[in-house]
């Protein structure tokens, strides 16, 4: 494997003074292509911070920041926005389907968003998503009429939309009842076997952790093991 992510001595504050608060104190660490890791501390560690620096929404206050050859520290606004869209997926833990759209409207949106316009491809690979993750027969069904397992497939299905090389997932399955976590992990792990996705999960479930290959742990703005 090799290197897709490397972060180094990350910090970020917020405030200043003493009001400041410092999430990050110096946080290290990388991720090699295809790797399936799970994120893991209580809340207040930082791992939700780390994951939106990652996720390139958020500048860290000092400190490097690489991915695909990239120093993202330096990107402009307009350089991450095109670097995220083409390279980076996100899975939350509530999903953030847009209600008035169809699950196939919901998967080709971030390609439609780059584009300017929905395209045939586009369709075509949505369509191709929706197979993949069981979804065939609910395609044109609102987002509204699906359960809480399929919404989040759906959800899965769009951050896969553009082919990137890293998906993070801030508690993807934290909404979801056993059998529908279940299903959802065997989705991840299949992509990351078949297509060398590299994913990052941040998860307070043991047994979710358990099946990552890697497990990070924050805790007090550092990975602590």
């Amino acid at each position: 494997m090799t290197a897709l992510l490397e972060v180094s001595d990350l910090t970020k504050t917020f405030g200043e003074g003493e009001a400041a608060t410092h999430v990050l104190r110096g946080l290290s660490l990388s991720l090699e292509t295809g790797e399936m890791a799970a994120l893991l501390g209580p809340s207040g560690s930082g791992k939700s911070t780390l994951l939106t620096i990652l996720g390139t929404l958020m500048k860290p206050t000092s400190g490097s920041h690489w991915m695909l050859g990239r120093d993202l520290v330096v990107a402009n606004d307009a350089a991450l926005t095109e670097f995220r869209n083409r390279h980076i997926g996100f899975v939350f833990q509530f999903h953030n389907l847009l209600p008035d759209f169809t699950a196939l409207e919901n998967v080709i949106f971030p390609t439609a968003v780059r584009a300017g316009r929905e395209t045939p491809a586009a369709r075509a690979r949505g369509r191709e998503l929706l197979v993949r993750v069981g979804l065939e027969s609910r395609m044109g069904f609102q987002t509204t009429k699906l359960s809480g397992g399929q919404k989040q497939r759906v959800a899965v299905a769009r951050a896969l939309m553009n082919s990137p090389e890293l998906v993070l997932a801030d508690e993807p399955t934290g909404n979801l009842d056993r059998a529908s976590a279940q299903q959802v992990m065997d989705l991840i792990e299949e992509i990351n076997r078949d297509e060398d996705t590299t994913f990052l999960i941040s998860t307070h479930d043991e047994k979710i952790a358990a099946r990552c290959r890697r497990q990070i742990v924050v805790g007090d703005g550092l990975v602590t093991g």
